[in-house]
């Protein structure tokens, strides 16, 4: 009994999984060497300029993600800042900065294709003068711009709120609020523009 427990113990050894660089025979592949490169493998590359997209080492074309996160989140807010002042006829606002922004942005390389494609969530400060009652009165508020995606920007919807409007009444509360509201079209006209250069790169 003893000596049947053994042989099993025996068997069980020489048959579990070793680790195949330590257990290396003489039947198994040579590890790979490196290969300097020599000045016509250099004219070679130079005189083949790159046919496919995405980086030289994925020349088939497969799946190849690149994050654009730094580049679009950049652009994103110079764009936005660079709306400039809307007039109104009961005064004007302009976007002071981009307080958040908030998303992804990504180029994909598929079967040789380029494909890009984000998600953001926004709001941008604005800051502007209105003439209440008989005095001016500086507002500031800011515009949340709800999630949105590549090809959306026809959805684009935006929130309106008011940093301080304790010495407001209420009816000048949504006039103000509506006249911020007329930021849409100018934001969504920045949006598309950012959509466009992402597609170029």
């Amino acid at each position: 009994m003893e000596g049947g427990a053994a042989a099993e113990k025996q068997n069980e050894a020489t048959a579990s999984y070793t680790y195949w660089v330590r257990e290396a025979t003489r039947d198994a592949a040579p590890l790979p060497l490196p290969k300097k490169l020599t000045s016509q493998d250099l004219n070679n590359q130079a005189n083949n300029p790159q046919t496919h997209l995405g980086s030289a080492w994925n020349r088939a074309g497969t799946w190849e993600e690149k994050n654009l996160n730094k580049w679009a989140n950049d652009r994103i807010k110079e764009l936005l800042v660079s709306v400039g002042s809307l007039e109104y006829s009961g005064g004007r606002a302009e976007v002071a900065e981009v307080t958040r922004c908030s998303g992804d942005a990504f180029l994909v390389t598929v079967r040789n294709k380029k494909r890009v494609g984000y998600t953001y969530e926004l709001t941008v400060k604005v800051k502007g003068e209105w003439l209440v009652g008989a005095e001016k009165k500086v507002v500031k508020g800011h515009i949340d711009i709800l999630e949105f995606s590549f090809g959306e920007l026809d959805d684009l919807q935006i929130e309106v709120k008011l940093s301080e409007d304790k010495d407001l009444e209420q009816q000048d509360k949504q006039r103000i609020k509506q006249d911020m509201k007329q930021f849409l079209r100018p934001l969504r006209e920045k949006l598309l523009q950012f959509e466009q250069e992402l597609k170029e790169l």
